[in-house]
């Protein structure tokens, strides 16, 4: 398989991103358009050590692709947004 950051290329940062984050435990990424959802999965399980339960993606109206990554109730969505210094 790939790099894992080749799939994901960032996170959303947004207010809804992460309202998201801290009530439901998920995760907003942008991917790229070509990935399919366990692809995106293995990429944050091997990126950030993190058990995912799972992946809903949408085709956003300006062409990007973004993933909705929902973590395991062990797997905090803020401890990995801490980590990549968004938080």
């Amino acid at each position: 398989m790939k790099d894992p950051y080749t799939i994901l290329m960032h996170p959303l940062s947004t207010e809804k991103a992460i309202r998201k984050m801290e009530a439901e435990n998920v995760l907003i990424f942008i991917v790229d358009k070509k990935v399919k959802k366990s692809e995106i999965k293995w990429a944050v399980e091997k990126a950030f050590n993190a058990k995912v339960i799972g992946v809903n993606t949408l085709i956003d109206i300006k062409g990007k692709k973004k993933a909705y990554i929902k973590l395991s109730p062990e797997t905090l969505a803020v401890d990995i947004t801490t980590q990549l210094g968004l938080a």
